[in-house]
């Protein structure tokens, strides 16, 4: 059941970042600049953010394998509106539609393989789940940059539609029927929103994104820019970053079960802060360029597994709700992030993306360690 859910996470990463791999083409479609085509995925991010963990909390009583389905019902039906949409504002009201759905799938995914697996794998079972997005930067990204580049960026909204009513498919026949655990309410998320310590915690993951997105929303227009390169080239780029994407989140889930969460995630931080700025320097020859995506990849996805551990550490009876909330925060990352790496953009241009991530990436190495400090004190306290 982990890799059925893990399927359709995959879908969920295509439709969610699928825009990254063809802003240009929206962009001139609607006539007008990268910076403000990026607003797609600040639009999805903001409204995953709002809409997830009330979604969540809403239908915690309802039995988990309907709300998985009506997740991806809801999702689909925004990738179609997606491919229809006569404007730029219609556009971004359909993803926004798609990331409510999108926002009930995940979280429960997540809470359903923590729950299903002992404490000693769940970072692995968290990392499997998990995969199935980190794929999508693999597989789905690219080629959906791909199809926009050669077929128009409407044909990639039906591919992903198409492939969204599979997954609904495979979880009405392989997610177990009557699959319930403890209810949750709005109440629920009300206790978590106000302790300071839970929501310090996961907001690291709104940081730690939002320094990626920074330069990743922007990373077609950066290659064609400073590289000179086209369809074949970003796509290219894509496919070896979602291959490092991959690696990471295995890799990570593994850390986190081995190593611990935190020092995971410092080591994860600064490497950031080393290989984000190295963008600022491009051209570089390409297969320096393409090691350099990989690694910067690798790094990046590793912390997800790590990040889920530590949350239900710190919360275990509000798993549901810290994930939902932790979901969120992935998608209020990737808005900062791209609406700081649009300014950024507009204003000093694609050679300051790298630095700014950089620095991003810093800010978000003293909030784990103010979090774990944070985490310590508690506990020291409540001993």
């Amino acid at each position: 059941m982990i890799w059925t859910l893990s399927a359709c996470n995959f879908v969920i990463g295509m439709g969610a970042f699928v825009v990254i791999g063809f802003l240009r083409p929206v962009a001139d479609a609607f006539a007008v600049s990268s910076g403000t085509a990026g607003w797609l995925m600040t639009v999805y991010a903001l409204s995953y953010a709002v809409l997830s963990p009330v979604l969540v909390s809403l239908t915690g009583a309802v039995g988990r394998r309907r709300v998985l389905a009506a997740g991806l019902a809801i999702f689909a039906l925004g990738m179609a509106l997606c491919a229809l949409a006569p404007s730029l504002p219609v556009l971004m009201g359909a993803r926004a539609l798609a990331a409510a759905g999108a926002g009930m799938f995940t979280p429960v995914s997540a809470a359903v393989a923590a729950a299903l697996s002992p404490p000693e794998t769940r970072g692995r079972a968290l990392a499997a789940v998990v995969f199935g997005l980190t794929l999508a930067q693999v597989a789905g990204v690219p080629a959906g940059g791909w199809i926009a580049y050669t077929f128009g960026w409407r044909a990639a909204f039906w591919v992903v539609l198409a492939v969204a009513l599979a997954g609904i498919w495979l979880v009405w026949t392989r997610v177990p029927r009557g699959l319930r655990f403890r209810p949750v309410a709005l109440s629920d998320l009300g206790i978590v929103l106000r302790d300071g310590l839970v929501m310090g915690a996961i907001l690291f993951t709104t940081s730690f994104l939002g320094a990626i997105f920074v330069l990743y929303t922007f990373v077609g227009p950066l290659l064609s820019e400073t590289m000179g390169w086209g369809r074949d080239g970003v796509t290219l780029a894509l496919v070896v970053f979602g291959v490092g994407a991959v690696i990471g989140n295995l890799g990570g889930g593994w850390m986190a079960d081995r190593l611990g969460a935190v020092p995971t995630m410092v080591t994860l931080c600064i490497a950031q802060i080393v290989l984000m700025p190295a963008f600022s320097g491009l051209p570089y020859p390409p297969a320096l360029v393409l090691l350099l995506c990989f690694v910067w990849s690798l790094v990046g996805w590793s912390f997800m597994a790590g990040q889920q551990v530590r949350l239900l550490s710190l919360a275990p009876e509000e798993a549901s709700v810290v994930l939902a909330l932790n979901a969120a925060a992935i998608y209020v990352g990737s808005a900062i992030g791209s609406a700081v790496g649009g300014a950024v953009l507009s204003s000093a241009g694609t050679g300051a993306l790298g630095v700014a991530g950089g620095i991003a990436a810093f800010l978000a190495l003293g909030h784990i360690l103010w979090s774990h400090r944070a985490a310590r004190l508690r506990s020291l306290g409540a001993g």
